[in-house]
């Protein structure tokens, strides 16, 4: 939905991004419940990375991501009902109750996942701009990965074929600080992981995450730059996570204090501080859209409570593709 920064746009932000953390907030007390079984990665802090991408993409934009993915798939347009069965493991899930958190997926809105091997969603993401540049689609594909997959090998090789055939790609660097519980700086002596796009001249930028705006003109440049045939980006995008890696993580790694600074910047109440001061919506305003969404979160647990689980024929569906190279089908 490219727009330019008007009232639409920062509602659009504050709206999505209230959904999001509602919803992460709720995944995470229902997983304390044991209502939420396997693995759950939680989104909360980065909400602007979603936010200001969708605001400066087009709806069938495509879009892959690693296995911290609920924020990116509900930004993209899997129903917040879809999202929460999938958590739960049901049959109206986004996947079927296949997926589970690490895997959501969305044919209808080019949300090509939620990957559980760390990096192996680079590739796949260069693969899919391949694909539509090959059809001669004007279509863009932004490929999110995590501090950590920076340091895998596929970046590299992923790198030097987009760059040698000019993809049609938006790399990004989710860099919240820490692969797991390891910082940056104890991972490698390269740092500042935007350096790496540069080996092989492609456009890098370092964005600020916490901030709607800032993410949404990067996102845009970029998205621009690769319709034009000019190929792919490589942003790395400053976010922070306030809770950790997964729902088993002690958090040992760093400090409260740390954590509360990054709180300070928090991208709702940032944007929230633009509506009222530019007065694009009232206080009363406001609360009615956030009293909309925990609706919205409160209807979707119990859409999940009660869907069905999958049936045991399920089981070996969904494997193989019977048609043959259907991607190549118009």
């Amino acid at each position: 939905m490219a727009s330019k920064l008007d009232k639409d746009t920062y509602l659009y932000w504050y709206e999505l991004m209230v959904r999001l953390r509602r919803f992460e907030e709720r995944a995470g007390m229902l997983y304390g419940q044991q209502k939420i079984r396997g693995f759950c990665h939680l989104y909360i802090g980065q909400e602007a990375v979603a936010a200001g991408t969708m605001s400066a993409l087009r709806a069938d934009d495509r879009v892959i991501t690693a296995y911290r993915d609920h924020g990116l798939g509900i930004a993209k347009g899997i129903s917040c009902n879809a999202a929460m069965a999938e958590l739960f493991g049901k049959a109206t899930g986004c996947t079927k109750g296949k997926g589970g958190s690490m895997h959501f997926f969305s044919k209808e809105h080019s949300f090509f996942g939620g990957h559980g091997i760390v990096g192996a969603q680079i590739g796949l993401g260069a693969g899919i701009a391949f694909a539509d540049q090959y059809l001669n689609k004007d279509n863009v594909t932004i490929c999110y990965f995590g501090d950590g997959a920076a340091r895998q090998g596929i970046l590299h090789e992923t790198y030097n074929m987009a760059m040698t055939w000019k993809l049609p790609v938006i790399f990004v660097c989710e860099n919240n600080g820490y692969a797991m519980g390891t910082s940056v700086g104890r991972s490698s002596n390269v740092t500042s992981i935007v350096e790496l796009g540069k080996a092989y001249d492609m456009p890098s930028e370092s964005v600020d995450g916490m901030k709607c705006e800032t993410v949404h003109e990067a996102v845009a440049k970029a998205a621009e730059r690769a319709r034009k045939g000019e190929g792919p980006t490589f942003l790395e995008i400053m976010t922070y996570r306030y809770k950790g890696h997964s729902m088993s993580d002690p958090q040992k790694y760093r400090s409260k204090e740390e954590v509360e600074s990054y709180k300070k910047q928090d991208p709702i109440e940032t944007t929230l501080a633009t509506i009222l001061k530019k007065k694009y919506a009232t206080q009363a305003e406001v609360d009615a859209i956030s009293a909309k969404i925990d609706a919205e979160i409160d209807e979707c647990v119990k859409f999940a409570e009660e869907s069905p689980f999958p049936e045991d024929s399920e089981l070996l569906k969904d494997i193989y593709v019977e048609d043959d190279y259907p991607f190549l089908v118009e």
